[in-house]
């Protein structure tokens, strides 16, 4: 059993977590949230860590009045958030923030030498090579959460790594599969929100339904798995069950399947090496009947291409991809922009921010806040 810090608590992955944590008597020891704290505070209630944090200080300083009669420690800001990451009680980080918030606490936990089960794709998108290198320093193990970096990482066990031919990143091709690009300048927040196979958080089913989550995810997977962008196939897989799958030199290939539920992934990150019952549902693969497999559109998603033309390209060049990418999500959320003005600005940001070639956490930084701008500015 591992005692966890949950970053980012009252999120879609982070609830589950707590599923998870519940069915399978992992301890609870941190929470925290931006802004949620009704949710935030019933979580607290129910797993009574010894901390929870909220990143907004007016949200922490009324959940603090509403927890006093507990001895729950109640921390605000981005350093209580950094404070959970650290907690010496918790083994275990599961790091569920979205988006490049989630890199400091990601590190602080590498650096405190915890298992992070993973589910904050953009750390690995933007700082990668640097976030690898400080887990190895610091003896920290990364196991990912994500469904399709899971499917690989369990199929690759057992393997020395010399024998992988190359990965098979499966993606479901979102709500629009089959649709033009003249269909898609129609596309509203409410209908690009109707995920047909996941329940996700805002941000990651519109980056499904533009394809831009398969980019992020094989930048992610990249890093993961020290391959080159050529050695990475994405396949849309319509029924969400075969989630990503290794080839080897052999042209053996070994894939995980399971049905749509991302307790199963939370749960073998947290249960790694090892397997253990929980409370995802089983697979009926008569009920499923067939699988089937598609390339993708990259003309009517240019999202996607946008990534892996960042992927190429290097340096910082994947951080303004996904600084620019979050601007406009949350731009055509809020309706100001239309859905196929995403991938242009994202261009935008990727064509005129210069690039550098060394990662460092201030080149990161800096290179997200230029897109940030550039994007602000195509969005007008």
């Amino acid at each position: 059993m591992r005692s966890l810090a949950v970053l980012g608590s009252t999120g879609s992955i982070g609830t589950q977590t707590l599923e998870v944590a519940a069915s399978c008597g992992h301890r609870v020891a941190a929470l925290t949230a931006r802004h949620n704290i009704d949710l935030l505070e019933q979580q607290a209630r129910t797993f009574h860590p010894i901390l929870a944090a909220a990143a907004d200080p007016t949200a922490a300083a009324a959940l603090a009045s509403r927890l006093a009669d507990t001895d729950i420690r109640v921390l605000a800001g981005e350093e209580g958030i950094l404070e959970a990451a650290r907690l010496p009680q918790a083994d275990t980080a599961v790091t569920a923030l979205v988006g490049i918030a989630g890199l400091a606490p990601t590190l602080a936990a590498i650096d405190s030498g915890k298992r992070i089960a993973l589910a904050n794709k953009e750390t690995l998108v933007c700082a990668g090579p640097l976030v690898m290198a400080r887990a190895k320093e610091a003896g920290a193990e990364i196991v990912p959460v994500d469904s399709e970096h899971s499917a690989i990482f369990q199929s690759l066990q057992g393997s020395h790594g010399k024998e992988l031919k190359r990965i098979l990143l499966t993606a479901s091709g979102g709500p629009f599969f089959g649709w033009s690009r003249d269909e898609l300048a129609s596309v509203t927040p409410d209908r690009a929100l109707k995920h047909p196979n996941w329940s996700m958080g805002a941000k990651v089913t519109i980056d499904s339904a533009t394809l831009m989550n398969k980019g992020l995810e094989l930048l992610e997977a990249m890093s993961l798995f020290q391959v080159p962008p050529e050695k990475i196939q994405i396949l849309v897989h319509r029924e969400s069950i075969l989630h990503s799958a290794v080839e080897y030199c052999d042209n053996s290939v070994i894939a995980q399947l399971g049905a749509p539920d991302m307790r199963l992934p939370i749960q073998y990150a947290l249960s790694w090496p090892e397997r253990t019952p929980g409370p995802a549902e089983p697979l009926d693969l008569l009920r499923i009947g067939t699988l089937t497999f598609y390339p993708p559109d990259l003309e009517a998603f240019p999202c996607l291409a946008l990534a892996i033309r960042a992927a190429k390209e290097g340096g910082t060049a994947p951080a303004i991809l996904n600084g620019a990418n979050e601007v406009a999500v949350a731009r055509f959320l809020q309706e100001e922009i239309g859905f196929l003005d995403i991938p242009r600005v994202v261009q935008a940001a990727l064509d005129t921010v210069p690039r550098a070639k060394e990662l460092t956490l201030a080149s990161i930084y800096a290179a997200d806040q230029a897109a940030r701008a550039a994007a602000e500015s195509a969005c007008r």
